[in-house]
């Protein structure tokens, strides 16, 4: 099946001015119309997965779903459980099942890439070890926890000449990319500004940032890289022009021990008074409504959740009360930025809504661009035509519905090309391409605490 670019751009009804816009980016678009510079692979290329937690299997599970592109060889995972699953999952031979990720790299060289989905605290030391050994990466956001170890990375990536992925997926999702499209086609004029807000959901920010493995900034990294280094990457990516100067506020202000309840305890079901009413109840999240039990190691059998489920609740941080945690993240975070030429944005990342989903307010000289994820809409103003854009039409392809907004796997697969040709043009989120967020995430950091405004040195 071959198509030109004119038969590209003619399937998605692009007006003329979309010329600019690469075939790549087309193909990810439509899903099912391939990509001119994948080609098919004489074998699939061969990854070792460190941690087989829930990200792990993201990718893993593309692995399942093609075979004839990547074949997991390798587990390293330190939870019996998982370890266990995940291995026979992919048929794991037992010689290549392993604790730790330094176990991994305590054998010579056995496959073609390496996938770092372990805790954020470790994926600078494994990164840099597989990179001496000689293997191509995929790494989970952020790159590491310091600005000095993201540019270690990065020296060391072109160095070796390593193919190396970063795990920022909304620039593979084809909403953004349709926005993308949109900013710099002409059909909003010359960008002004931006607006963007990534709303966590107050039961999301609980869970992760309050009791779960990104509660302290020290252990993992600052929320602002935690969970919105996608959102700086994706401004950074739709505005197409380097950062240049930040201003950032934030504190946390509402999950501290002055704003417990009365009648409040240390944990959830050891005789809280308002455990029925509060919003927060880890009760209710997790045993009565079942929600975000995916970090659980649950029982197949089915009669057996409910005991394992309440045996995390008594012996971990997600049975803590929210109130009584050591955590120390942001719960409210507001950032300014410059780009080069003059280009202004605004990010707000909020706990405390009713909602997901990231909204985006695009202003140009001639239109401007509103979206929430599931759609937008392009206002002309030279014509005052509007129209709008459903996400679920712009995601028709294979991989429609998988996660974030189907950035996961067609990252994924664009990685495994790139690994099998050795041609990291194939990737747009390589580390060169995605380090200048995780410089915006510390410069704000750096902002926030000193109260200045900072400037972003790339």
């Amino acid at each position: 099946m071959s198509y030109t670019r004119r038969d590209a751009i003619r399937t998605l009804g692009i007006a003329a001015g979309a010329s600019a816009f690469h075939i790549p980016d087309l193909a990810k678009l439509l899903g099912e119309l391939p990509n001119p510079l994948h080609k098919t692979l004489d074998r699939p290329i061969t990854a070792i997965t460190l941690g087989a937690g829930a990200r792990g299997n993201v990718y893993g599970n593309y692995a399942i779903s093609n075979p004839d592109q990547i074949d997991i060889v390798g587990v390293a995972e330190p939870i019996p459980l998982r370890n266990e699953r995940y291995s026979k999952k992919h048929n794991i031979a037992a010689e290549n099942r392993f604790i730790t990720w330094e176990h991994v790299f305590l054998k010579p060289k056995f496959a073609d890439a390496i996938i770092i989905t372990t805790p954020d605290h470790l994926h600078y030391g494994p990164c840099m070890k597989a990179l001496a050994m000689g293997y191509d990466v995929l790494l989970e956001k952020p790159m590491a926890q310091t600005e000095k170890e993201c540019r270690d990375i990065l020296a060391l990536t072109k160095k070796t000449g390593a193919i190396v992925g970063l795990c920022h997926v909304l620039r593979y999702a084809p909403y953004f990319i349709k926005l993308k499209e949109l900013i710099h086609n002409g059909s909003i004029g010359d960008l002004i500004s931006i607006q963007h807000f990534e709303p966590i959901q107050h039961i999301h920010m609980a869970h992760s940032f309050v009791r779960g493995n990104w509660h302290n900034s020290k252990a993992s990294t600052p929320i602002i890289l935690a969970k919105s280094c996608h959102d700086l990457d994706i401004m950074r990516w739709l505005v197409g022009k380097p950062s240049v100067r930040v201003a950032a506020f934030g504190n946390l202000k509402w999950f501290n021990k002055q704003n417990a309840p009365a009648g409040s305890t240390a944990r959830c079901h050891d005789g809280c008074a308002i455990e029925s009413n509060c919003p927060y109840s880890a009760v209710k999240i997790y045993l009565r409504e079942r929600t975000y039990t995916y970090v659980f190691d649950l029982p197949e059998q089915k009669e057996l959740v409910p005991d394992a489920i309440m045996n995390y609740l008594k012996t971990t941080n997600y049975g803590r009360c929210v109130y009584r945690m050591d955590n120390d993240q942001c719960d409210h975070y507001v950032m300014s930025l410059l780009f080069e030429g003059g280009i202004t944005a605004s990010f707000n990342m909020e706990a405390f809504t009713g909602y997901h989903g990231r909204r985006t307010r695009v202003m140009g000289s001639m239109g401007d661009l509103t979206g929430d994820m599931d759609q937008f809409t392009h206002t002309d103003f030279r014509t005052g035509k509007t129209t709008n854009w459903d996400s679920k039409s712009l995601d028709e392809g294979i991989y429609k519905n998988h996660g974030h907004g189907g950035g996961d796997y067609r990252l994924m697969q664009d990685w495994v090309q790139a690994v099998a040709q050795k041609d990291s043009s194939l990737l747009t989120s390589t580390i060169d391409a995605s380090i200048e967020s995780h410089l915006m995430g510390f410069a704000a950091e750096k902002s926030r605490k000193n109260k200045k405004i900072i400037d972003v040195k790339l």
